[in-house]
């Protein structure tokens, strides 16, 4: 589909058309990639895809800019893929921060619409690209499987299976959170405390006994970068944490509670979300890696 001439007016309607649906097209790439930043990237790939086109033969802009996005984003998955001949660690998403109690924007309130948790983005990291763009565009975003089909080269019915399958593993992988906010609230503070005061027996009534603690230090090697399961072996690691412990704040992190902590300078230490289920944490996600806390809107905790 070859661009006619647009005439200024032209590109300023299809500039706004197109805003109306950015805030929906970054949700998906952030559903899909895991990355704000490579999110932003697919949207803009979008736009440009767009301005290219003759937008006045699209019948249904809102699914076709959805589509664009998917491709461009199914392509960055697998290209990704290809990079990775090698583990490499532990990878935490990255995490939407926002004051605890409220979002702080619309955008926000678009991002995590339907989010369960950061705990979702690490399952959603594990599945094939495929079944990644199958479950995330019908399952949360309601997408048909003939339209999300000639998007992954499959049948609808093969498309159909490819997002049953990532279903049943994000069923089995992906705690659900108890969805009061007052007691995560609780159930954090109480680690908190535990954490400054140094109290291992208070970490471990708070733990689940199979919890799973992630913490993502980006190029630093183990024990910075590591995964540890088992209350006892997160609680010992949890009590190192006690000198900036007493920096650390409560927010929402992909719309559960979680921790903020910064150095002594106030210079950015990492984000902590917590998956917290019957009362007990189940599942901790530490992003530490400064180079992408850096890019981090972290100053909505100070308004």
């Amino acid at each position: 589909m070859e661009r006619r001439d647009l005439t200024q007016q032209d590109r300023d309607w299809l500039a706004e058309r197109f805003e109306e649906h950015r805030r929906h097209l970054r949700a998906v790439g952030y559903r899909m990639l895991g990355s704000l930043s490579e999110a932003d990237d697919a949207v803009q790939e979008a736009w440009t895809r767009l301005s290219r086109s003759d937008a006045t033969e699209i019948e249904n802009l809102g699914g076709w800019l959805t589509t664009v996005v998917a491709r461009v984003c199914l392509n960055m998955l697998q290209a990704r893929k290809l990079r990775r001949e090698e583990p490499l660690g532990v990878h935490v998403p990255d995490p939407i921060v926002s004051r605890a109690g409220r979002y702080t924007d619309p955008e926000q309130a678009a991002l995590l619409a339907d989010s369960v948790g950061l705990a979702l983005q690490v399952v959603l990291d594990t599945l094939a690209p495929v079944e990644r763009l199958a479950f995330v565009l019908h399952d949360i975003f309601a997408v048909p499987f003939d339209e999300i089909a000639p998007v992954v080269g499959r049948s609808p019915t093969a498309t159909r299976q490819l997002a049953s399958r990532a279903r049943r593993r994000v069923q089995g992988q992906a705690p659900t959170p108890d969805p009061d906010l007052d007691r995560q609230h609780e159930v954090v503070d109480a680690f908190l405390a535990a954490v400054r005061e140094g109290d291992f027996e208070a970490l471990i009534e708070v733990l689940d006994p199979d919890v799973v603690l992630r913490a993502d230090s980006g190029a630093f090697p183990p024990p910075a970068t590591q995964q540890v399961r088992g209350a006892r072996a997160v609680a010992k690691l949890a009590t190192a944490f006690s000198q900036v412990a007493r920096f650390s704040r409560l927010a929402l992190v992909n719309g559960t509670t979680g921790l903020v902590t910064t150095t002594p300078s106030g210079e950015p230490h990492s984000v902590m979300a917590f998956t917290i289920t019957r009362g007990r944490i189940v599942e901790i996600d530490i992003l530490a890696d400064r180079e992408r806390l850096a890019k981090l809107d972290l100053l909505v905790l100070d308004d």
